[in-house]
């Protein structure tokens, strides 16, 4: 009995450390398109996403379309948290390490703002469907889908919960406390989740696959 507990314990604190791992990635890969920027930056930005399926970390975009609804509803809520988490150790750590980049990122703060929680809602939807495309190709060691697939949804300005999660966090903490920036948030997390399950939608037996 006790040690069933212990290890239900270290699967536990296992998959909390890797929720936190992969929001310290995708926040490096926000790094980079913050200090590099266009074309190049978001070239660069796939390092994240690259180092958390080698891994095989846990990213809400990488498993909330591979879910199952009934069952696993908690599991999604823990990796989001975690990966928020990643986000706000690294956004501190920014913040007085490398403050230059904030201004950059709170221009894409003020750039989600002005289009508000429908548009970024509908601008996620496209970043999920990448995504889920993008991590399939990934488990099967198909590393090009990724390389493409980042720079893809960053050029069509398609909103990733995760990589906002750090934008915003850069932000004075004043800023985050407005009713609008937690409903456009809450609005791509949706959006993502829609997008990450598109699939589904044409061939309900692709993540079987």
């Amino acid at each position: 009995m006790v040690g069933n507990f212990n290890t239900m314990i270290q699967e536990k604190v296992s998959q909390w450390a890797k929720t936190i791992l992969a929001g310290i990635s995708i926040s490096i890969g926000c790094v980079v398109y913050l200090k590099v920027g266009g074309l190049a930056g978001a070239v660069l930005f796939s390092f994240g996403l690259l180092t958390v399926v080698h891994f095989r970390w846990l990213l809400y975009t990488g498993k909330a379309g591979f879910f199952d609804c009934k069952h696993d509803k908690r599991f999604l809520l823990m990796v989001l948290v975690g990966n928020i988490i990643g986000c706000l150790l690294s956004a501190l750590l920014m913040k007085y390490a490398n403050p230059d980049i904030a201004e950059t990122a709170a221009g894409i703060f003020a750039a989600r703002m002005a289009k508000g929680p429908l548009a970024c809602f509908c601008l996620a939807i496209g970043c999920g469907f990448i995504m889920t495309v993008a991590v399939k190709f990934g488990a099967k060691g198909q590393y090009l889908p990724l390389l493409f697939g980042v720079p893809a949804f960053i050029m069509c300005g398609f909103t990733h919960s995760i990589a906002d999660a750090f934008y915003f966090l850069m932000q004075p903490w004043e800023n985050l406390w407005q009713w609008g920036a937690l409903w456009l948030y809450l609005a791509e997390v949706l959006g993502n989740l829609v997008g990450c399950n598109l699939y589904r939608l044409f061939d309900p037996m692709a993540q079987n696959d």
